[in-house]
């Protein structure tokens, strides 16, 4: 009855590019993300990865949609990207076992992190050269857990003006999603919505040989994520 019903109902379809999509999640409580998580970025940033990950936040006014553009600051020289795996909770936990874990994940989206290399670098803090406007777009859906799988064995690609930059697989993380969020939840309460960005491989920007490949306005960065999709992000000029 209902297919038959619903078969006579007019549908309107809509292409992706017709159509405005805002960030999956619009207003988390918080980002979370982890720097150096893979062993080829901490190598070819000339540095030992670390024995505790590394950790900083975004604020939420840095969020942007799939499709969005990114807009370098006026003061900013050197923009880079990174493409990581983020991890939204999907409901409340504290002090949570690894074992456990996951299962209070509800599911993944490609998150960019975008970063200014001078500003990042001038301090101890990189959390300055992370948290301008637009230096988080996100995308292009939330995708369940049960429809990720393992969100270890996810094929992960960065392209730049359609030239590869960044062709690499989750399998590479340092420290995996149960030990992450276990870490993240010690004394501090996840609420459903909280992102968490888990690192980026080698193939940023700043790392290009013979020399640094950075964004400029006119560039377009592309990223894909394996059982997510894609997300393209534009660079432009602040107005």
């Amino acid at each position: 009855l209902v297919n038959s019903v619903v078969g006579k109902i007019p549908i309107e379809s809509f292409s992706v590019e017709s159509v405005h999509l805002e960030p999956p999640i619009p207003n988390p409580g918080k980002i979370i993300c982890l720097g150096l998580n893979y062993l080829d970025h901490a190598e070819e940033a000339g540095v030992e990865p670390p024995e505790d990950p590394i950790i900083f936040l975004k604020p939420t006014t840095a969020l942007i949609g799939p499709y969005d553009p990114i807009v370098k600051p006026r003061i900013v020289e050197e923009l880079d990207y990174e493409i990581e795996l983020a991890a939204v909770i999907g409901c409340r936990c504290r002090d949570v076992e690894p074992e456990e874990a996951c299962e209070h994940v509800f599911g993944y989206m490609i998150l960019n992190d975008v970063s200014a290399r001078d500003v990042q670098f001038r301090g101890a803090q990189w959390i300055r050269g992370k948290m301008f406007d637009t230096f988080a777009p996100t995308g292009p859906s939330l995708v369940s857990r049960d429809e990720i799988g393992d969100p270890h064995n996810l094929r992960m690609l960065t392209r730049v003006n359609e030239e590869i930059r960044q062709n690499s697989s989750t399998s590479r993380m340092i420290k995996k999603l149960p030990e992450i969020v276990s870490t993240l939840s010690q004394g501090v309460t996840l609420e459903p919505g909280d992102i968490i960005s888990t690192g980026t491989p080698a193939g940023v920007g700043l790392y290009q040989k013979p020399e640094p490949k950075l964004l400029e306005p006119g560039d377009v960065v592309e990223m894909w994520i394996e059982r997510i999709g894609t997300i393209r992000n534009p660079v432009i000029s602040p107005e």
